[in-house]
């Protein structure tokens, strides 16, 4: 039973039957291409300076991402310097850089000691049509070049045509049929740069690549505009994707990009993904990567958050500390926390009586009520929860 481990979690049955898993084709080996050194970066107001960047990409490896995209570095001496500086450091993750379709950014990566390269060309119509006023013939000529260019230089590389979800279907497919015949890429990405496809658009053209390259690797990128980024990388690994990219906390421009942490904690246990991701060490690194950025991250944060695993109502009380996974899908202790129980206005007489034993406090039925009377009238007062002093003072003034 993949969706049940004991103690750890209890995910749906149903994620586990065959009608559900005959439609999930995931490859032997998927990874994941983390980019918050440079998708991350482009958080508006957020920098990371090269002590931050190696910071970053050392905990990255410890988490057991397989590849950190370790910057741009044509856009500054101090993120080729950093690029430089992660790819010399023993780290198991292989380092790639981002570059643009020229020859001079494909140098600079060879240059800082990057592994591989991620070579950046635009294909959605929009930015054809409005940014760049180019034809898919332009685009697949110096795709074409550049491709060729960095496989000669010894790097693996990554086709990525962005913005691919907005691009005309006859402009990707001749782009697509071009570079099959005069520069085939170690894998071509899937591009949601506007966060705007659906998880069924995504397995569509994960499917399509595929097809039409004769089953080239193919990667998953998505941003977090309608909410689906990952999501929609998750429907690009049913459909066959080998690598499937993100950022810690989501950073990124505007929405973010997929969450790193949701990401990997989805791959493991929904969809039973063999790995060894430490996923344990998630809260931890999510913690670190906000202190650096200055992005706060939010209470209710999946994984990360601090009150992911707190409850105000007063029904389940008790089994949030003695059978936490009746009342959540994960258990806390799998982020080394714990369930957390907090009175307020939705809680109930088994909250109360949670508060009395926690205090060694005492009080009769009747006192109870009255104590759990106040409790709602101050919290819909306060408009918060209500803290453990403020508890005990309700105790006092309610116990004859």
């Amino acid at each position: 039973m993949s969706y049940y481990n004991e103690g750890k979690w209890w995910a749906s049955p149903f994620n586990d039957l065959e009608e559900v898993r005959k439609i999930i084709e995931v490859e032997p080996q998927v990874k994941i291409h983390d980019a918050t050194l440079r998708d991350g970066e482009q958080t508006p107001g957020v920098v990371f300076d090269i002590d931050a960047k190696i910071r970053i990409a050392e905990l990255l490896d410890e988490l057991g991402v397989e590849r950190i995209e370790v910057g741009m570095p044509a856009v500054s001496q101090s993120d080729y310097q950093a690029a430089k500086e992660i790819s010399k450091r023993n780290l198991k993750a292989e380092t790639f850089v981002f570059a643009r379709a020229t020859r001079q950014d494909i140098d600079m990566a060879a240059e800082a000691g990057a592994k591989g390269v991620i070579i950046e060309v635009p294909i959605g119509y929009p930015k054809l049509k409005y940014q760049f006023n180019w034809t898919w013939e332009k685009v697949a000529e110096k795709s074409i070049d550049c491709i060729n260019y960095a496989k000669n230089q010894g790097l693996t590389a990554v086709f990525f045509p962005y913005d691919t979800t907005r691009a005309r279907v006859e402009d990707l497919e001749q782009l697509i049929n071009a570079l099959t015949k005069e520069a085939v890429p170690h894998s071509i990405g899937v591009v949601d740069t506007m966060g705007c496809a659906l998880p069924e658009t995504i397995q569509y053209l994960v499917r399509k690549i595929k097809k039409l390259t004769n089953g080239l690797p193919v990667e998953v990128h998505t941003h977090n505009d309608f909410g689906m980024a990952v999501a929609t990388e998750l429907a690009g690994i049913a459909a066959g994707a080998s690598c499937v990219h993100s950022c810690i906390n989501g950073l990124g421009e505007r929405t973010g990009n997929a969450a790193l942490e949701h990401l990997m904690v989805s791959m493991k246990i929904l969809l039973d993904m063999p790995n060894d991701y430490h996923i344990e060490k998630l809260p931890y690194i999510c913690e670190e990567v906000s202190k650096i950025s200055g992005v706060p991250i939010p209470l209710n944060m999946p994984v990360s958050g601090v009150r992911n695993y707190t409850r105000e109502s007063g029904i389940g009380v008790d089994l949030v500390m003695k059978e936490p996974l009746a009342m959540f899908a994960t258990a806390p202790a799998l982020y080394g926390k714990t369930g957390d129980i907090k009175i307020g206005k939705k809680s109930g007489k088994a909250s109360v009586e949670y508060f009395l034993d926690k205090f060694h406090l005492q009080a009769t039925d009747e006192e109870i009520g009255e104590i759990l009377n106040r409790i709602k009238a101050e919290g819909a007062e306060k408009k918060r929860l209500l803290t453990d002093d403020e508890f005990k003072e309700i105790h006092a003034r309610a116990v004859k």
